[in-house]
């Protein structure tokens, strides 16, 4: 059957060409591990090597603390294109030598979703799979020691605390503190995936809204990172004088708790060697101190968080360099 005449001539202002792969013959090795990181706030450094989002910085600050360094740094790996939609993701050489837990899984994966050849020379990593991997690097795990790492069993129980006051208290703080996008940037952000609401991380509960706004709706306020391209966006959500001032005293009870409790120590509870606690308030105070100054000043007016927090942020930069 022939195309009819016009209709061929339509077709002809809209020539098919067909490019080759990019970089078919140029792709490189992959010699050393890479991590996919949300940007940092200013992009055009070549010193910036640290994640504005607090969920990658954390993972960032672990394997630098850990001891691993020679890191390359990928910023333009949007979270729709990592594993599960979420950064973090660790891109590493592959050891035929050395066996995970996942990699049987990962190889039948990458068989039922590729048509053609698979490359088997990397692995992509998500975050729950980052400690398994350095401590296959390392040849130690923190497991192997009695406390993990802590000084003693009270120093791991208390931990355990921190991790939850971090994660609830001023993780609402730092949610709540963020600029609301325009209304054109909140209808091009990509979906987030859901999660979990403010109520839920504050510990005890915020007050409940009183008087006419008891009668209206309420929303649920996402929380997915405080910071970086899939945060949600917070400019549709009501949230009442009474949350918000019940998240900002807690923060601030919060802050000053890790303050006294750091002190002049070197590492939190008094730890010989660096823990993940401190990976998880780096990040965190680091993206404190590159918000708003409602947050902000609560952490510059301690010193030794200050101090702390800029001597582990060179120990953590020093591990990275830009692809």
């Amino acid at each position: 059957m022939q195309v009819p005449g016009p209709l061929k001539t339509l077709f002809s202002y809209f020539p098919l060409y067909t490019h080759p792969p990019l970089n078919a013959k140029g792709n490189r090795a992959l010699d050393c591990p890479t991590i996919w990181v949300h940007p940092p706030r200013t992009n055009n450094s070549p010193d910036a090597v640290l994640s504005s989002d607090v969920e990658c910085l954390k993972w960032q600050a672990y394997l630098a603390l850990r001891g691993v360094s020679n890191i390359q740094v990928r910023f333009d790996v949007d979270a729709q294109g990592a594993i599960d939609g979420r950064l973090p993701n660790l891109h590493v050489p592959f050891d035929a030598s050395v066996t995970y837990s996942w990699s049987a899984d990962n190889k039948d994966k990458k068989a039922q979703s590729s048509n053609g050849p698979i490359d088997d020379s990397t692995e992509l990593l998500s975050a729950p799979h980052i400690v398994e991997w350095v401590d296959v690097k390392l040849a130690h795990s923190a497991l192997d020691d009695p406390w993990e790492g802590y000084k003693d069993e009270g120093a791991k129980d208390e931990s355990r605390a921190w991790v939850s006051l971090l994660e609830g208290n001023v993780h609402a703080a730092l949610i709540i503190s963020q600029p609301s996008p325009s209304f054109l940037e909140s209808l091009l952000a990509p979906p987030s995936p859901p999660s979990a609401s403010l109520e839920s991380i504050l510990v005890p509960p915020p007050p409940p809204s009183t008087g006419f706004l008891s009668l209206l709706p309420s929303y649920s306020f996402t929380l997915f990172s405080p910071f970086g391209s899939t945060s949600s966006s917070p400019s549709n959500v009501r949230i009442s004088s009474a949350t918000k001032k019940a998240v900002f005293e807690k923060y601030v009870e919060a802050i000053t708790a890790l303050s006294e409790k750091l002190g002049t120590d070197k590492w939190f509870l008094g730890s010989g060697h660096p823990t993940p606690l401190d990976a998880l308030v780096f990040a965190y105070l680091h993206c404190i101190l590159q918000s708003s100054e409602v947050i902000r000043k609560e952490v510059t007016r301690r010193v030794n968080l200050v101090a702390w927090e800029w001597r582990v942020r060179g120990m953590v930069k020093a591990a990275y360099k830009r692809t």
